[in-house]
């Protein structure tokens, strides 16, 4: 598996596959044809059908019409056989010869590949030797160490400066996204709720506020997400509202060091790093149910940690976080990621809390492990028929158009 840097990226959203990677892929291209005279960039599948509500058009064409003429085109009804978020990038000559072409697909939480296998130039040197969960925790349970401690064994020595950099980044998405008033960009028109959520909540007793609270910041971040300010994938945008909610509510309320904070990310990390591996965090590969479900497998691990989880326990809040997403539609309204992307992270983040408090009322047993559920998640992901993947023609998003 590949470091955790790769799941924890800083960027500008709304999404890492339609707004990150193909800016990313964009920006290798232009440095590689400086004396490009035209540029032409075809978009296919799901990157095509949702592209305009999750501005990757704005995304490709900047860091090329610096250099040349950008002609784009739109292919959403057309699926390239590695993924369905494909790519393909032409530069010309004075005399309008190709002088180059790429292909490339936007896997998902902002990474890129070729699709080439081993010579793809985006393969990296795993990092993790151990790629299940099953394997981590038999590690964590025969050294009595805990998912963060392996993580400090394989990551290299600034890792732990970087995931400071990446909890600072998780704070203030949820700090500005608190202060910002008024409409989210596009045609939905939907106002911004997290300063309105905070102060209503803040007016509860206990036993409301903290509830209100968890709601209040996980929309914060999202709408920080929807409106194209910076946040964190964890595991992508549409669904980075949810780990950070859910760590800020327990740093403020609990008073958790900032120690305790990153290890409980890194926690978090190997629990969405795994499901990478394994399966797909792209919503245009495996539905919704990759990009929320695994942000809620991630909070449940890593509040369960903070809790004094053991392994088996953590393991199981994991489990339930993922579990209870299987099935999960991506079908964005308009290509947008406001409805039902931003609620969603509001629920995940405090089913990730209930998922925390059941696992520590157990012993940790349970029949269906976290792998397993991965498992199921790729095949359910390989079954949902594309109108419910990141494509805007089906389910909610039906008969909206942008």
């Amino acid at each position: 598996m590949d470091s955790l840097r790769r799941i924890f990226r800083i960027g500008i959203g709304p999404s890492s596959s339609h707004t990150m990677g193909p800016r990313r892929a964009a920006k290798i291209f232009s440095k590689k044809h400086t004396d490009a005279h035209r540029f032409e960039v075809t978009l296919y599948g799901s990157l095509a059908a949702t592209g305009k509500g999750h501005m990757t058009d704005i995304a490709v064409i900047k860091p090329l019409e610096v250099i040349a003429p950008v002609d784009l085109k739109w292919l959403p009804k057309t699926f390239l056989p590695y993924h369905p978020n494909g790519l393909l990038f032409r530069s010309y000559d004075e005399n309008d010869n190709i002088t180059d072409e790429w292909t490339v697909y936007s896997v998902g939480g902002g990474a890129l590949s070729e699709g080439k296998g081993e010579n793809d130039m985006f393969k990296n040197s795993p990092v993790y030797k151990l790629n299940t969960i099953k394997e981590i925790q038999r590690w964590c349970e025969s050294t009595g160490r805990g998912y963060w401690e392996y993580v400090d064994q394989c990551e290299d020595e600034g890792f732990w400066d970087y995931l400071r950099e990446v909890w600072a980044a998780m704070k203030d998405s949820v700090e500005r996204g608190l202060d910002t008033e008024g409409a989210l960009p596009g045609p939905l028109k939907l106002a911004r709720k997290a300063s309105t959520y905070y102060v209503k909540a803040r007016s509860y007793k206990a036993s409301l506020q903290s509830r209100g609270l968890v709601y209040s910041y996980a929309l914060a971040v999202s709408e920080e997400n929807a409106s194209g300010g910076t946040i964190v994938t964890a595991p992508t945008c549409g669904a980075s509202g949810v780990l950070p909610a859910v760590l800020y509510h327990l740093s403020n309320g609990h008073n958790f060091t900032e120690t305790k904070i990153l290890h409980a990310l890194a926690t978090a990390g190997i629990f969405g790093n795994v499901a990478k591996y394994n399966a797909s965090i792209s919503g245009a590969e495996v539905g919704c149910q990759g990009e929320v479900g695994v942000a809620c497998a991630m909070a449940s691990a890593a509040s369960c940690q903070l809790f004094g989880g053991s392994p088996a326990q953590i393991e199981y809040a994991a489990e339930m976080g993922l579990e209870h997403h299987l099935g999960m539609t991506c079908d964005p309204v308009c290509g947008l990621v406001q409805i039902p992307c931003i609620e969603r992270n509001a629920f995940a983040a405090c089913r990730a809390l209930d998922a925390q408090l059941y696992a520590t009322f157990s012993d940790g047993m349970h029949h269906v492990s976290y792998d397993r559920v991965i498992e199921v998640m790729k095949q359910t992901g390989h079954d949902i028929p594309s109108l419910y993947k990141e494509t805007s023609t089906g389910g909610l998003a039906k008969n909206y158009e942008y």
